[in-house]
């Protein structure tokens, strides 16, 4: 089973070449794919060194021209993932804030119970390293509000390090994803969830390697999360059924529990 781990990357010479081969010495084998927004520092000169005389065959590349937001990058790496006919698809953060070794743990649920694998932060507690109290408690509830307001089953609605399916990617219409940022992260999980598909959660430490100053940003976002969900799942639906988005994220229903679609609509 083939699987290939997505990185986006900007100014990250520091990491890039400690990630790419913390991942690549796992026991089990993964390819790396690096989604380069034009770093200045020089970051994809370093991959591109690698791919000539290491990693040939195993480490791979895509550079963009400017920071076009990680939302699109990781849809960019979905795209080239499904093109290239790799089964898991893997999504994660370049400064070692997601441990490499927890991949393994990942690519095992995916390969027995799961469709979307989720290292989250949330599952059991609150495992979350060297992140100012105001940033932890907005990632928090923000998650907690997703849940409740969507009725997802997930913990850490916002999480970044996930695994899916390609047959997950592949029946979501990834031109038609809206949003941006944390909110990409809640829209691909659901998507998901509203398709049927089987989410787990894995606990993890998450190790923020930098000292992020907080602007309130989270906090101005999450009173928008409903709204954003709601204006993108309209995209995601056919024409002629814009309001049938909002109602349906209203209704928990759980398609793995084998119960229908209040709405009778399809998902795309």
């Amino acid at each position: 089973m083939s699987r290939l781990v997505i990185i986006p990357t900007y100014n990250e010479k520091e990491n890039v070449a400690a990630i790419i081969e913390a991942v690549m010495s796992l026991p089990i084998e993964f390819h790396v794919l690096i989604i380069d927004d034009g770093s200045p520092d020089g970051t994809a000169n370093i991959v591109k060194d690698l791919m000539a005389t290491t990693y040939t065959d195993r480490l791979f590349i895509v550079e963009r021209s400017g920071k076009l937001g990680l939302g699109t990058a990781y849809i960019a790496g979905f795209k080239w993932a499904l093109a290239n006919n790799y089964d898991l698809i893997f999504e994660m953060d370049c400064d070692f804030s997601h441990n490499p070794d927890d991949l393994k743990r990942l690519a095992t649920r995916l390969e027995t119970d799961a469709d979307v694998a989720i290292g989250s932060r949330y599952g059991r507690g609150v495992n979350v390293v060297n992140w100012p109290l105001s940033r932890l408690l907005m990632s928090y509830f923000a998650s907690k509000y997703v849940k409740i307001v969507t009725g997802m089953p997930v913990c850490d609605a916002t999480a970044g390090f996930v695994g899916y399916k390609a047959e997950v990617l592949r029946k979501i219409n990834l031109d038609r994803v809206q949003m941006v940022g944390y909110g990409f992260q809640i829209e691909m999980k659901y998507t998901a969830w509203k398709h049927g598909f089987r989410i787990a959660e894995e606990s993890i430490i998450f190790i923020d390697r930098f000292a992020v100053q907080f602007d309130g940003g989270y906090a101005a976002g999450m009173d928008k999360v409903q709204d954003l969900l709601f204006d993108s799942l309209e995209h995601q639906q056919d024409p002629g059924d814009l309001d049938a988005a909002a109602r349906t994220a209203r209704t928990s229903t759980d398609k793995h529990q084998g119960k229908q679609d209040p709405l009778g609509k399809a998902w795309p």
